[in-house]
């Protein structure tokens, strides 16, 4: 990945399935992986098309790295049904198989951790590989399940990092909205997935930071003539807004409109205090005016300058503004025979034009 990534391509050709996946990498370090892929269901979570021979599994595996040319952390995690001769089970449980954690620095590939069943191999902080005895069941991961960090420093990086990831998908802008309600005034320097706390993240910005220069200008870009309204907080803390029609009246979040919300959360998400090392964004366009799609790109733009973005959308001019603005890479995904492709990714995993 880059920066920014944006991936965009017609309903049903697999892009949620992406972003899902970057969910269930971040589920193995909260330890409930197997309680997420039960709650969609293994069979409806399993490839559908044609499998080859051998039992199925879901292979899951992420690279983290600072920089291209460094070392990289490499996690991976293979998740299927418990074997018909295993010790109790439930029949339709997710189990995990294999997991395994490498450190790669160039030819050299160094594996941190290494769970086969119900071993575990894991090398402590002097080096030495050693079997761990844990008490682990078969639907937990090792990364979220080992502890010590001081003994298994790198298990350690690598759970933080994933834990620190955000997922906004699921803004509500309903009448019962997580985003429409005061929330503890507490010094707040990131929004929560669900936007709970986005009154909080205005309050920061304006009143602990003392800067609401890129919001207001988001604000005044995408409603002109509008203004962003931040009360010094109390016990709780909450916001508003004005428009060019009416200066003087200030609407509340109960009062605004689901597009007009949407935005301030994604603003919320994209220019607080301080993000998250990924932001993964699934359709953020949806209930948005059209005109609003560049201030989004702009917002977009501005957060891959501090954070890495994927992005998953089906507006093409949300894609082409954030291309035109030079900021990121725009990806399409398709589908072919089933199965979905990302356009010039070659088989090693790499874009095309990365190569040249």
């Amino acid at each position: 990945m880059s920066d920014l990534d944006v991936f965009v391509g017609a309903n049903g050709v697999g892009k949620t399935n992406l972003y899902r996946a970057l969910e269930l990498i971040r589920a193995g370090a909260t330890n409930t992986l197997g309680r997420e892929l039960a709650q969609e269901g293994m069979a409806s979570a399993f490839w559908a098309g044609q499998r080859r021979s051998g039992p199925a599994r879901i292979v899951l595996e992420v690279s983290l790295g600072e920089a291209v040319g460094r070392g990289a952390y490499r996690y991976h995690v293979e998740v299927g049904f418990p074997p018909r001769e295993a010790a109790p089970a439930f029949e339709l449980e997710p189990q995990v198989k294999e997991e395994w954690l490498s450190y790669d620095a160039g030819d050299r590939q160094v594996r941190l951790v290494d769970r086969r069943g119900p071993s575990v191999m894991a090398r402590g902080e002097d080096g030495r590989p050693g079997e761990v005895d844990i008490d682990l069941l078969a639907s937990e991961t090792v990364l979220g399940r080992l502890e010590e960090p001081g003994r298994y420093p790198g298990l350690d990086r690598v759970r933080r990092t994933l834990l620190e990831w955000r997922f906004y998908h699921d803004l509500r802008t309903d009448a019962g909205s997580p985003l429409r309600q005061p929330c503890p005034a507490v010094a707040t320097p990131t929004l929560a997935s669900d936007g709970s706390n986005l009154a909080a993240v205005f309050a920061t910005l304006a009143h602990i930071r003392g800067d609401t220069r890129d919001l207001d200008l988001a604000v005044a870009e995408a409603f002109p003539g509008g203004r962003l309204v931040v009360p010094s907080p109390g016990r709780v803390a909450s916001f508003g807004m004005t428009f060019a029609e009416f200066p003087q009246r200030v609407f509340e979040p109960e009062e605004l409109s689901d597009g007009t919300l949407r935005f301030l959360g994604l603003a919320g998400a994209l220019l607080a205090y301080r993000l998250p090392p990924f932001i993964a964004l699934n359709e953020p366009e949806a209930s948005l005016h059209p005109d609003l799609m560049r201030p989004l790109a702009r917002l977009v733009a501005a957060a891959a300058s501090r954070s890495q973005i994927w992005l998953v959308t089906h507006s093409q001019a949300l894609a082409d503004a954030i291309s035109e603005m030079g900021a990121g890479e725009v990806r399409t995904v398709r589908k072919d025979k089933g199965a979905t492709l990302v356009e010039g990714l070659s088989l090693l995993g790499r874009f095309v034009d990365e190569e040249n």
